[in-house]
């Protein structure tokens, strides 16, 4: 009994350390960045691990000051919102097509989408810049819109069409016999019983194209259409000795994502779990 105990002791303490660090690998960096970048040049290269001594917002405002800082957050904006949104749109159609109806060639289409998990991003990237160019698109925000609508495909028909079979489809022939239309039904009655489904289906999204540095920086030449992690890119050759500068532009990046994840985590978790139960 003693061992036993002592066995289930021990794998708790592995378990935590694990945990830990985990935890250490993945936040102290961001910690790092967040508190330089209230230190000045000095103190970070002298003693990079001390807390600052004072804490000024000085940087933050200067790179607020750059010219394309805002209009690089600007595009963020509008390319992430505009493709999820439209994208969510596409996708919570097709979920709720493989969700509830049945016809021929459904299971080979679905596994179709489905493998695109398995194709590397990167591995689409000469025929997405040929699509571009000869549409006239490159260098244009509506170029990376249109790239980002397909991005989080077969990651987002899972969760949706695990949320559109949660909902009894008694509720869709009972509609159907009050002379309800398809677009009725699917707007009125399932869209709004699978909102924790979008709402995840949806941050998921937003989070992948608001990281997104790639086709970014591969569709875009301009500074005034480059979106912030591709400026970022630029932002560390005009900052190369101005590290608190640096830092504090890498901060304002980062924190609205990690923010938006914080404030939905408990519903993305509960989610994704059920998706891979139900999917």
């Amino acid at each position: 009994m003693k061992a036993e105990q002592w066995t289930r002791g021990l794998v708790r303490v592995i378990s935590y350390l694990v945990l830990l660090f985990t935890v250490c690998i993945s936040l102290v960096p961001l910690l790092w960045i967040v508190v330089s970048s209230f230190k000045s040049n000095k103190a970070i290269l002298n003693t990079p691990f001390a807390l600052p001594t004072d804490f000024n917002f000085h940087a933050y405002y200067a790179v607020l000051k750059m010219n394309n800082f805002l209009s690089n957050t600007f595009n963020s904006v509008l390319i992430s919102v505009t493709s999820t949104l439209v994208a969510l749109l596409f996708y919570a159609l097709a979920a709720y097509s493989f969700a509830k109806f049945d016809f021929i060639g459904k299971r080979i289409l679905f596994i179709l989408f489905s493998v695109t998990l398995l194709i590397p991003g990167h591995a689409t990237a000469q025929p997405i810049f040929s699509f571009i160019n000869i549409t006239g698109l490159y260098d244009t925000r509506l170029a990376l819109i249109v790239v980002y609508i397909s991005a989080g495909l077969a990651v987002s028909l899972f969760i949706l069409r695990a949320s559109f079979m949660s909902i009894p489809k008694e509720l869709d022939e009972a509609a159907y016999m009050e002379s309800a239309s398809f677009w009725q039904v699917f707007f009125y009655i399932n869209l709004p019983l699978a909102k924790a489904g979008l709402a995840t289906a949806g941050i998921l999204m937003f989070l992948g194209n608001w990281n997104e540095f790639f086709y970014g920086f591969m569709l875009t030449s301009s500074a005034e259409n480059r979106t912030l992690p591709v400026a970022l890119q630029f932002f560390t050759e005009q900052f190369s000795y101005n590290y608190t500068q640096l830092f504090a532009a890498l901060t304002l990046v980062t924190l609205p994502s990690i923010m938006l994840y914080m404030v939905a985590q408990e519903q993305v978790q509960q989610s994704v779990v059920s998706g891979g139960v139900k999917g």
